[in-house]
């Protein structure tokens, strides 16, 4: 019986074509031809771009923002100095300090900076003790206090020339070029000489 059913859809199975279209009421069906692939574009594209000019632009901080980074660094040096972690602590002093600078509160600035040393002296870290350093000769030139802030600067240098550390011996240097050129500058201020003032700055 399976054999019979299998001559009989055997004979009677039609064939299968791939081209159903051209077969039947679709026999008519006119195809188009395929698109021609552009080889190359009509027009030149320029794939070199250029470098855009962006301006810097320092925009400062306003006294709301400075009140409240003073307030959070504030309240995280008293946490640090709480648990005794004098290491993040003299971090945080010398942050606070350059936001008293901003805020031009140098004598703040001085006293914090003058704490952040301390701690970084007791715990032999010598790259901020350096950094302290210079902060505190730039407040006590501007504050008139050349001899003091030489004193800061030659220990800075002294402390950068024992550890090799070259890039804090140039900033040190410079630092002390700065105090030359406001030494001079007050100088000449001093014996009536603005004009003079401007051009040595």
């Amino acid at each position: 019986m399976r054999r019979l059913l299998l001559v009989l859809f055997c004979t009677v199975s039609f064939t299968a074509s791939a081209q159903w279209w051209a077969v039947g009421p679709l026999k008519k069906y006119q195809r188009f031809p395929a698109i021609v692939q552009v080889k190359q574009a009509p027009f030149k594209i320029n794939t070199q771009l250029n470098a855009a000019k962006v301006t810097r632009v320092n925009i400062a901080q306003s006294f709301y923002c400075l009140t409240i980074n003073e307030r959070t660094v504030m309240k995280t040096a008293q946490h640090q100095m709480r648990f005794r972690e004098y290491a993040d602590a003299s971090y945080s002093f010398a942050e606070l300090a350059k936001i008293y600078i901003q805020q031009n509160k140098l004598s703040e600035a001085k006293w914090f900076f003058l704490q952040s040393n301390n701690l970084s002296r007791q715990q032999n870290n010598d790259r901020l003790t350096i950094a302290n350093l210079r902060e505190l000769a730039n407040i006590k030139s501007t504050i008139g206090d050349f001899a003091l802030a030489q004193q800061d600067l030659t220990e800075a240098h002294d402390m950068a020339s024992a550890h090799n550390w070259q890039d804090d011996v140039l900033l040190v240097k410079k630092c002390q070029d700065d105090l030359q050129r406001s030494k001079l500058a007050a100088i000449k201020t001093e014996a009536g000489m603005p004009g003079a003032t401007r051009s040595t700055l």
